[in-house]
């Protein structure tokens, strides 16, 4: 399954002008722990995340209104492809602890935002269909004059 049939396809994203105050504004309204940095051609350019809030912006004495994002975003950014496998994803995921991967064409252009959620979701499903599907095969169908059992 590619990544793309699990991602957010249309993910918040921000200009590398935007104020960090306004990418926060993004964020909060969408209700995501995280915005991809784009430039004019949607080229990915970082990613503005919660963790950076904390980190970059907390205690650093900024204006969030006068700062852009581009100087408190996470660059270089890791990115999924396409061809990019789910457990390729997950790995990479828990391996270096990010929470979002954005997923990018061949030009690195924004097609959608890969959250650790979404492949968790994904393997609950294919986990709740396989043990249904197993359960369905284990099932007997009593015969007239069998005893149920309770």
């Amino acid at each position: 399954m590619s990544i793309l049939q699990i991602c957010e396809r249309d993910p918040e994203a921000v200009s590398l002008e935007t104020s960090v105050a306004d990418a926060i504004r993004c964020m909060l309204k969408a209700r995501v722990g995280a915005v991809v940095v784009v430039d004019s051609e949607r080229v990915v350019a970082g990613i503005f995340t919660e963790r950076d809030v904390l980190k970059r912006l907390a205690l650093s004495g900024r204006n969030p209104d006068a700062t852009p994002v581009r100087e408190m975003m996470t660059t270089p950014v890791e990115l999924a492809t396409e061809e990019t496998g789910e457990a390729e994803a997950l790995a990479v995921m828990l391996e270096r602890h990010y929470r979002h991967l954005p997923v990018v064409d061949p030009k690195g252009r924004l097609l959608g935002m890969l959250a650790l959620r979404h492949v968790l979701e994904a393997r609950i499903d294919d986990l709740v269909q396989r043990l249904e599907a197993a359960q369905n095969q284990n099932r007997v169908i009593p015969q007239s004059g069998d005893r149920a059992i309770r």
